[in-house]
C-alpha cells in the first residue's frame, strides 16, 4: 500500500464522526449496516452521514451496496488490514536489542 493511499485513509479516519461510523460498521461485521441503522445508532443527520460515507467509500474504507431501497455500508476489512500492516511494517526496526553488541 503506498503512502498516498495510507495518508488519505488515515485522514478520513481522523475525523471523529467518520471514525465513529467506521467503528460502528466494524462492530456490525461482514454484513455491514444500513445507512438508516448507522444514523439511528450514532445520531448523525442523514445529509451529514451521506457526506461522511461518500468520503469513506472514495478512499476504500467501505463499500456501499444497494439492497432493494436500502443502502448497506460494508467495511473493507482487507483495506483495514493493509493499513494496520503498513503501520506495523517497520515496528521497532530502528531499535537495537539491549544485549546486542555494538557493531565495530
Amino acid at each position: 500500500m503506498d503512502h498516498e493511499k495510507v495518508a488519505a485513509s488515515l485522514a478520513e479516519l481522523g475525523n471523529s464522526h467518520r471514525l465513529s461510523v467506521f467503528r460502528f460498521l466494524v462492530k456490525a461485521g461482514h454484513d455491514g449496516a444500513s445507512a438508516g441503522d448507522i444514523q439511528k445508532g450514532l445520531g448523525i443527520p442523514a445529509s451529514t452521514l451521506s457526506h461522511h460515507l461518500a468520503r469513506m467509500a472514495k478512499v476504500g474504507l467501505i463499500r456501499q451496496e444497494k439492497h432493494s431501497r436500502t443502502i448497506v455500508c460494508i467495511p473493507e476489512y482487507g483495506h483495514l488490514e493493509n493499513l494496520i500492516g503498513f503501520l506495523q511494517e517497520e515496528c521497532c526496526a530502528g531499535v537495537r536489542i539491549a544485549h546486542e553488541p555494538e557493531p565495530l
